[in-house]
C-alpha cells in the first residue's frame, strides 16, 4: 500500500501523539519513579555485606532458608544498586513500582512454610517488548507505545514467573522495535530509554536487541533477567557482557505476550551470569502454553528441570564440532577459541573440524520472512493491545510526524519495506520461508548426524566495537564475529557462555544443537564454564 501522509492526517497525529507522549523521559527517567523514590533506597551494611557481587540464585536461596535476608531486603538492594549506579550504562527503563510489595508477600509465604519453586523471592529483569498487566509500560523502546493501554495480560512467560515467586523488578532498555526499524541503528538505542551502555566499557557497544538484559546482569543490577531473539538478539549482547544466555529451540518458551519480529524464528529466553542460573530461569519459562500451539510439543509436554543437567564432567565423550568457517577473520578470536578447544579436548571431547557456514540465499529469504511476518505479526499485536497505533502503517507515520524524537540519528527504512509486503500467503514469502528454514536446518542437522555430533562450538562474537548514534553499528571495524544466525534460523538452541576477555571486552563462546537439545548443551556449557570460569564481574 502506498503511505498517503496529508497535512490533516499528520496534524491530527501529531496533536494526538503530544498528548499521548507529553512527558516520556529517556535515559533512565522512568527508574526514579514516585514509587522507586517513596521506597528505601540504601540497602544496610548488613544485607550487602551478605549479598556479594556475583551471588547466585542457589546462594540467595540459602540465604532466604536460613533467615539470613529476605526477599524485600535483596530486592531492595538491587534497586539501590540500579538508582546509584545504572546512570553510567542506562540498562534498566523502569523500576517495578510493585516490586517491594510483591517481595513482601512472597517472604509471608516462606514464613508460612511455603516455597513455589528454585525462583521464589528472585529479582527478574524483562525486556521492554515483553507484556505485564501491571502498573509498567510496555514499548518496545517506542515512544508510539508509551500512552498505549496496559496489555490485558502478562504475556505468559512472566505468568510463569509470577506463579513461581520471582519478583518482577522492572523494565530494561533495548535496541528499539528489538532492532527492525533501521539497518543503521545503534545497538541498545530506544526513543524512550536512550542508548544503553556495554558493562565493560562504556564507549563499546552493548549489543542487542537485548541489551539493557545483558548489561544488568553483567553489572549486578538483578539475579536474572529475560531477553527476546529473533537473530542475535540474546546470543550477542550475552557474550558481549560476559554472561550466559539460552536462545532456546522455537517452541520451548511461548511468543503470547511478546512484541514480535517473527513468529517464525521469535523466542524469549533466559541471562545470567552463569549457567545453573540461566537453566534455573529456563526450567520456570518453559511450558504449554494454550494460546500458543507451537508450545504444544514433547518436550514441553512434562516440566523438565533444567537444573538436572549440570554435571561436571559432561565434556567427556562428546563429540564436538567445530565451525571453521568463522575462524580467520580475527587472529585475537582465533587464538582465544583455540585456547577453549583445547580445554575441552583435555576434558575428554572429541573436536572435530566442519566446514560449514550460512549461506547468501539462506541470509536473503530470512530477511524476507522477517519483513512479511513483522508486518502481519505487529498489526495483530498493535490490534489487539488496542493502542492508538493500530498498524505497521500508523507507526510509520507516528515516526515521520515526531522525527526529532524518535529518528534523531536513523530512519526507519526496514519499516517502510516491511509495510510494502503483502500478507503470509504470498508465494514470495512461502518460498523464502521454506528457503531459509530447510535450508538451515539441513546445514545443522547434516553437520550434526552426519558426524555423529552432540554439539556445535563457534566464538559467539567478537569484541564489541565503539557506539556510533550517527552512523550505526559497524562490526567490520573490529572483524566481527557472529554465529547466531543458523540456529536463530533453523529455530534450534544455542547457548553462550563466557569464554575470555580481548582487550578488557568480553568475548563469548557457543555451543550448537539440534531440537530441543538444550539438556545436552546445558551439561556442555556448565561442564566448561566450571574449567575455565572465565567471567570477572566488570569493575
Amino acid at each position: 500500500m502506498t503511505l498517503k501522509k496529508s497535512a490533516l492526517t499528520l496534524g491530527i497525529l501529531s496533536a494526538l501523539t503530544l498528548a499521548a507522549c507529553s512527558d516520556p523521559a529517556p535515559e533512565n527517567a522512568d527508574v526514579a519513579s514516585d514509587a522507586a523514590i517513596d521506597a528505601p533506597t540504601t540497602a544496610d551494611d548488613a544485607v550487602s555485606t551478605l549479598i556479594s557481587v556475583e551471588i547466585s540464585v542457589a546462594e540467595l536461596q540459602t540465604a532466604m532458608t536460613n533467615g539470613e535476608l529476605t526477599a524485600v531486603a535483596i530486592t531492595e538492594h538491587y534497586i539501590d544498586r540500579i538508582n546509584k549506579l545504572d546512570k553510567t550504562t542506562n540498562s534498566v527503563m523502569e523500576i517495578n513500582p510493585d516490586a517491594l510489595a510483591i517481595a513482601m508477600q512472597l517472604d509471608e509465604e516462606r514464613a508460612a512454610g511455603r516455597v513455589r519453586s528454585a525462583l521464589h523471592g528472585i529479582p527478574v529483569l524483562l525486556k521492554d517488548n515483553i507484556d505485564t498487566a501491571d502498573h509498567m509500560k510496555t514499548t518496545a523502546g517506542s515512544l508510539a507505545l508509551f500512552g498505549a493501554p496496559t496489555p490485558s495480560g502478562d504475556a505468559f512467560l512472566v505468568q510463569q514467573l509470577r506463579d513461581a515467586g520471582a519478583v518482577i523488578l522492572g523494565k530494561t532498555n533495548l535496541s528499539e522495535w528489538a532492532n527492525f526499524r533501521s539497518s543503521h541503528s545503534s545497538s541498545g538505542w530506544s526513543a524512550r530509554g536512550g542508548q544503553t551502555h556495554n558493562a565493560y566499557n562504556a564507549d563499546i557497544t552493548p549489543c542487542g536487541s537485548s541489551s539493557g538484559s545483558g548489561v544488568a546482569v553483567a553489572a549486578n543490577f538483578t539475579v536474572l533477567a529475560v531477553g527476546t531473539e529473533t537473530d542475535g538478539s540474546i546470543i550477542c549482547p550475552a557474550s558481549n557482557n560476559s554472561v550466559v544466555g539460552i536462545k532456546p529451540t522455537l517452541g520451548l518458551i511461548s511468543r503470547s505476550g511478546v512484541i514480535p519480529i517473527a513468529h517464525s524464528q521469535d523466542t524469549a529466553g533466559p541471562m545470567a551470569r552463569s549457567v545453573a542460573d540461566a537453566a534455573a530461569l529456563l526450567t520456570v519459562m518453559a511450558g504449554v502454553d494454550p494460546a500458543d500451539s507451537v508450545t504444544l510439543n514433547v518436550a514441553t509436554s512434562e516440566p523438565t528441570d533444567y537444573s538436572n543437567f549440570l554435571q561436571t564432567g559432561a565434556l567427556a565423550g562428546k563429540r564436538i564440532g567445530v565451525m571453521r568457517s568463522l575462524f580467520g577473520r580475527n587472529a585475537e578470536v582465533d587464538a582465544l577459541m583455540e585456547q577453549q578447544l583445547e580445554i575441552m579436548s583435555n576434558a575428554g571431547a572429541t573436536i572435530i573440524d566442519l566446514d560449514i557456514r550460512n549461506t547468501p540465499e539462506i541470509n536473503a529469504a530470512e530477511y524476507q520472512v522477517l519483513l512479511f511476518e513483522f508486518k502481519d505479526g505487529l498489526n495483530k499485536y498493535l490490534t489487539k493491545r488496542g493502542s492508538f497505533y493500530q498498524s505497521l502503517e500508523h507507526l510509520i507515520r507516528f515516526n515521520d510526524v515526531n522525527r526529532d524524537t524518535q529518528m534523531p540519528h536513523f530512519a526507519q527504512e526496514i519499516f517502510v519495506e516491511a509495510q510494502a509486503k503483502t500478507d503470509l500467503q504470498d508465494p514470495v514469502y512461502l518460498a523464502a520461508l521454506n528457503t531459509a528454514k530447510i535450508g538451515s536446518q539441513g546445514i545443522l542437522d547434516g553437520a550434526l548426524q552426519g558426524n555423529d555430533l552432540d554439539a556445535i562450538v563457534a566464538p559467539s562474537n567478537g569484541p564489541g566495537w565503539p557506539i556510533d548514534l550517527e552512523n550505526g553499528d559497524n562490526g567490520g571495524a573490529v572483524n566481527y564475529v557472529s554465529s547466531a544466525g543458523l540456529a536463530a534460523i533453523s529455530g534450534y538452541p544455542a547457548i553462550t557462555v563466557p569464554a575470555g576477555y580481548i582487550n578488557g571486552l568480553p568475548v563469548g563462546i557457543s555451543f550448537m544443537g539440534s531440537a530441543f537439545s538444550e539438556p545436552v548443551l546445558i551439561g556442555i556449557a556448565y561442564d566448561f564454564e566450571q574449567k575455565t570460569l572465565a567471567r570477572r564481574a566488570p569493575e
